[in-house]
């Protein structure tokens, strides 16, 4: 009931005319970063220091550290749901003040050239608490490119500092689109039940990132690769038990059927050239050309891919027992976790320096320390080591959230779940009320 109270205030707020009507979502993937907000009721103020742009990151280590120097503070917390509440509101001030200007789609904003819609970018970035009040007038100078930096970040982009297409359209977004988004988090939130520890690990879909969390404060943070659209990773809390050194894969049947089948149909060598073995019950060998690859079936056999640099997994697994199967695990396409958009999995989350976060699991063994992990796994034999304690592990799907430092982050909602959640919830709100009218179904809303 607070949270539909909350929910109720805003939409109370953003009715009548809409002054900013986006023309798309905000930009994918990124990391927490900036936003300065206000408490409710007031506009969102400019406080935060300028966001600089990270290095170029080329390997894992250099982009790991990179996403870390961002921020300390976790994505995910237990006073995550109450931040979300309180941007709502602050963000439902803007709205009811008739929101942000929209730019025009064709403006272009140069470095130390006066341009017709500088003044109008100053507005925008005015009201979302990226550029401070006093900057409201002048060319795009060094002051304006610092706060479409801090815009960038806190969207997931790219920290260039200049307006770039996504970055346009993210700046297009209506306030009432983003205070959807926020509902829609907080929702999520509200229905979860997560046993936060001194150690937890969590992973934001939408985001795409990884953080390990100690004492409350993230002391790591990976880039990830989730779900495709078509195949998204699922939200989940459970617990992380092991940590698996040179694994096997054992391929889903789903991906046997679909995939393995049709590789086979064109290369009947396919399954060779990938180590995949062919195993019957009790894991017997059998002949792949005795196999019927026609995929009208569904197998009745597994394909496991043995360890090895071809192997999907890559070096490391981390598993986590749930109802999904899926799993953490290192890859053999590394120069995957480059790209920006990093959503390119069957479910599973592949995570960047990878090896890294196995040894923060494993801290409490010291014996599996980063150098024994790298030996071990030279030795490409599989090793599976137990966490002494049972890590609990979150992967959440957050297109809007505040830290605890007041920044406001928003992503793409890749998985478009974001308008089906509120309109499910609208409509169990709807079935209640009507049913608390009602003499023979009152009893149901008491």
């Amino acid at each position: 009931m607070q949270r539909m109270t909350v929910v109720a205030m805003a939409a109370m707020l953003v009715t009548g005319p809409a002054f900013g009507q986006g023309v798309g979502p905000a930009s994918g993937a990124g990391t927490a970063a900036s936003h300065q907000a206000a408490p409710a009721g007031t506009t969102p103020a400019a406080h935060a220091a300028p966001v600089k742009a990270a290095a170029a990151a080329s390997t894992p280590e250099s982009r790991s550290a990179a996403a870390l120097a961002l921020s300390h503070e976790p994505t995910y917390d237990e006073g995550s749901a109450q931040r979300i509440r309180e941007a709502a509101l602050s963000y439902s001030d803007i709205a009811v003040r008739g929101g942000w200007p929209v730019l025009p789609a064709d403006a272009k904003f140069a470095l130390g050239v006066q341009g017709p819609n500088d003044e109008l970018l100053r507005k925008r970035l005015i009201m979302s608490g990226d550029l401070a009040a006093d900057k409201a007038s002048g060319a795009y100078d060094e002051a304006l490119a610092e706060a479409v930096k801090h815009f960038q970040v806190r969207h997931g982009m790219a920290t260039t500092g200049t307006v770039t297409p996504r970055t346009l359209a993210a700046l297009n977004v209506s306030v009432q689109k983003r205070i959807k988004q926020l509902e829609a988090s907080l929702t999520r939130l509200e229905n979860m039940s997560f046993p936060f520890g001194q150690r937890y690990v969590v992973v934001n879909i939408p985001a795409t990132f990884a953080e390990a969390i100690e004492d409350d404060k993230v002391v790591r943070r990976y880039r990830v690769i989730v779900g495709k659209t078509e195949k998204p990773s699922p939200t989940l809390t459970t617990d992380i038990t092991s940590v698996n050194l040179n694994p096997t894969w054992t391929v889903p049947s789903s991906i046997a059927k679909a995939e393995i089948s049709a590789h086979m149909r064109k290369d009947p060598n396919y399954l060779s050239r990938m180590h995949m073995d062919v195993l019957g019950a009790n894991d017997a060998p059998i002949d792949p050309h005795s196999v019927d690859w026609s995929g009208a079936h569904t197998p009745n056999f597994t394909v496991r891919q043995q360890s090895g640099a071809w192997n999907a997994l890559g070096a490391v697994k981390i598993d986590m027992p749930n109802s999904y199967s899926v799993y953490m695990h290192d890859t053999n396409q590394r120069n995957l976790f480059a790209d920006d958009y990093r959503f390119d999995s069957h479910g599973c989350s592949r995570v960047d320096n990878v090896r890294d976060l196995a040894a923060w699991l494993l801290k409490d063994q010291p014996q599996w320390n980063r150098v024994a992990i790298d030996a071990a796994i030279a030795t490409g034999q599989r090793h599976d080591i137990h966490v002494t304690k049972k890590i609990p592990v979150a992967w959440i799907y957050l297109t809007a959230w505040m830290t605890k430092d007041e920044r406001i982050q928003f992503r793409n909602d890749i998985y478009a779940q974001d308008e089906q959640l509120l309109e499910a919830t609208a409509e169990e709100a709807a079935f209640f009320n009507r049913a608390g009218a009602h003499p023979l179904t009152a009893h149901m809303t008491q």
